[in-house]
């Protein structure tokens, strides 16, 4: 199965030979992916709507993997099994929903040894609850795709972690900066484009709302600048 850049990417941090459970599976395609590539065992695909557990049923079908794929209705985490996978995916949602997924799967946090995240939104909240709640990232990419930005992590769960706990470490990632990482460089240009634009136009107003939300981003602007000088 071809899979999108955004979804090879992803899969491709999943260690060899998992036990993978697929959370918001939508069409299956990671599952199916591994399971075909020879690098998951066996696979759950979880989702907490029918319509599209039925749609990656049926791809799972016309693969021939029904006997190595079970799809599964589940509101996030709640219908995992302590001994059901070793390395968890959870993809394609925001920051906030994927911390509330985790929040209600916290009986699994120390029985899952690798965990897969793609936050497509909110970010820095995702990276501080990760930090906060004891979760190591060890490997962090950003990748382009018809021209957006995404993120994915590999992490696991270690005690005793030290942590860089700045602003720009959460909104960019400590490893991408510290790897000066070519497509973080390319987004952060764009972003500080994308601010000084807004400003410009929220400057001719007067009203107390602009003037709240030209704070906002001038702290927006300094981050992303602190990011750039970082990485130079």
């Amino acid at each position: 199965m071809k899979l999108s850049k955004r979804l090879e990417t992803i899969a491709s941090f999943v260690p060899e030979g998992s036990r993978i459970a697929d959370v918001g599976t939508d069409h299956g395609y990671i599952p199916i992916h591994l399971v075909q590539e020879k690098k998951a065992k066996h696979a759950i695909a979880m989702d907490v709507r029918p319509g599209p557990l039925l749609r990656a049923r049926s791809h799972i079908e016309e693969a021939g993997l029904t006997e190595a794929i079970e799809v599964r209705l589940s509101d996030g985490l709640l219908m995992l099994e302590k001994d059901e996978a070793d390395c968890v995916v959870i993809a394609g949602m925001g920051g906030e929903l994927m911390i509330h997924i985790l929040e209600q799967g916290k009986r699994l946090w120390d029985h899952i040894p690798y965990w897969v995240f793609s936050p497509q939104s909110e970010l820095h909240k995702m990276r501080k609850f990760l930090m906060e709640q004891s979760f190591s990232v060890e490997q962090e990419i950003m990748i382009k795709e018809d021209g957006k930005y995404y993120i994915v992590m590999g992490a696991v769960r270690r005690q005793g972690l030290t942590s860089d706990d700045r602003e720009i470490s959460y909104r960019y990632g400590s490893d991408l900066l510290r790897s000066k990482d070519s497509v973080l460089k390319e987004y952060l240009e764009k972003e500080e484009e994308q601010i000084n634009t807004i400003l410009r136009e929220l400057t001719v107003k007067d009203s107390e709302s602009a003037k709240k939300r030209i704070a906002e981003l001038e702290k927006e602007l300094s981050w992303n600048k602190e990011a750039q000088d970082e990485m130079r």
